[in-house]
């Protein structure tokens, strides 16, 4: 991610896929999350074959409907927002990015007008 060195050391992982599923990009967290499936060596590989079913599946989907996928989960005690979008280049879509970012157990919630 040279191209945008803000984003290397960015306090989340990040990944990017072309309309292919491709990974095109990944920060410095990401290549450590994913350092025993090969880190940055990910780059290059396709992202449908780093998943399991059923995420295989719903991942395809997201690449053919150019869809974002929202959630959050806990694993090994943390708790995470995963935001997956797509992204376009001059207005065509042009992958996926997937955002996750660590959240805490309390929040705070705001309403505004």
């Amino acid at each position: 991610m040279s191209d945008h060195a803000w984003v290397d050391e960015f306090p989340a992982s990040v990944i990017v896929c072309d309309a292919n599923g491709i990974i095109v990009e990944m920060n410095a967290r990401a290549a450590r999350n994913y350092e025993r499936d090969g880190g940055r060596a990910l780059i290059g590989k396709n992202l449908l074959d780093c998943h399991p079913e059923p995420a295989r599946t719903k991942t395809q989907r997201l690449l053919e409907t150019q869809q974002k996928n929202v959630y959050t989960i806990e694993k090994k005690g943390a708790r995470k927002l995963i935001y997956q979008s797509p992204w376009y280049r001059e207005g065509k879509f042009a992958g996926l990015v997937e955002l996750s970012l660590e959240i805490p157990t309390e929040m705070p919630h705001f309403v505004r007008q």
